[in-house]
């Protein structure tokens, strides 16, 4: 009905730009909108827009120092904790309602970030960004429940820019030109090539010793996201023995979680050994009570940020602030 016009798509004054998918996750959509944000903070008033998805609450809500995890779900959360000082950020599952709301609360916002916004199309954005996952391309997919795609192949015909995440860091020529033949069908727009930089451990209590992964020989990967192979693949690079705990993405821990992870550490016999969980992970690990029950183990996350092969972060850049250009 919307490409028919039956629906409207409503424009704002200020460049509304989309990340998203048309999977069911793990194409690294928060990361690559922290990306975003980094690009465009030091030069203009950013608004980031989510669903916040699996929080306690309902309508728009706006961060506050006081808020949390239920409040606004594990990845705002995340992205309000790392860029409180930079961004204005809101949930709100209706974004339509949930610009307006930022746009009356804030007149001087010069751009608004949607994270996950490509199925909502009663807002039309200014730069619609689709990710694919490398190790599973939307155009190999189907449609649930059959397959992980929300909706059907040609919606990225949409998008005004793809980005094919979680690319390995080393990409040959090779390995480019296989899936821009399988992406041929959508070479109208840029195609960009993205992968995950990872960091040094980060202590999350006193029992870490240090922040050096190659010190650690045994690792236990505590993770609830889509999808953790890439992770998986860097830390057996960088470990004698990799031991997997593995929930559904945006997982909820409970006390009884806590218990059996602390049970499975215990287990493994090796004298030098650490817990390493992911960023958003942290977020919901992140109560007091997990906290202490964790306290006597190393526990580490690990950060990450987006890097583009063969230029790409010009190309991105480009593109976004074209949107800028055009609105003087």
């Amino acid at each position: 009905m919307f490409d028919w016009g039956i629906l409207p798509s409503d424009t704002f004054n200020v460049p509304v730009i989309i990340v998203g998918n048309i999977s069911t996750g793990g194409t690294g959509k928060t990361p690559h909108t922290e990306y975003l944000i980094e690009m465009l903070y030091n030069k203009y008033n950013v608004a980031v827009l989510s669903r916040g998805y699996k929080r306690n609450t309902k309508g728009y809500i706006e961060a506050k120092p006081q808020s949390n995890v239920s409040d606004i779900g594990d990845e705002p959360f995340q992205l309000y904790k790392k860029y409180k000082d930079n961004i204005i950020l809101s949930v709100d599952e209706k974004r339509k309602r949930g610009i307006k709301n930022l746009l009356k609360s804030y007149p001087g916002i010069d751009v608004i970030l949607l994270d996950d916004g490509f199925q909502h199309r009663y807002v039309k954005p200014a730069l619609n960004i689709l990710l694919t996952d490398y190790r599973n391309l939307f155009t190999e997919d189907f449609i649930l429940p059959t397959g992980n795609l929300r909706e059907f192949r040609s919606s990225a015909k949409r998008a005004d820019l793809i980005i094919v995440s979680k690319t390995p860091d080393i990409f040959s020529p090779i390995d480019k030109d296989i899936l821009l033949n399988k992406l041929k069908k959508f070479k109208t727009k840029p195609i960009l090539f993205s992968y995950i930089d990872y960091g040094e451990l980060q202590p999350v209590n006193s029992k870490c010793k240090n922040n050096k992964i190659s010190k650690i020989k045994s690792i236990v990967l505590l993770t609830g996201i889509a999808n953790p192979s890439s992770l998986e693949e860097h830390l057996k690079k960088i470990s004698d023995e990799l031991y997997m705990l593995k929930y559904p993405d945006h997982h909820r821990y409970t006390k009884k979680d806590i218990d059996q992870i602390v049970a499975f550490y215990e287990d493994i016999f090796s004298g030098d050994k650490a817990i390493v969980t992911t960023e958003k992970d942290l977020m919901r690990l992140k109560e007091p009570a997990y906290m202490d029950a964790l306290a006597e183990i190393p526990l580490y996350y690990i950060p990450i940020k987006i890097k583009f092969h063969e230029k790409g972060e010009k190309k991105l850049e480009q593109a976004v602030m074209r949107l800028f250009n055009e609105k003087k």
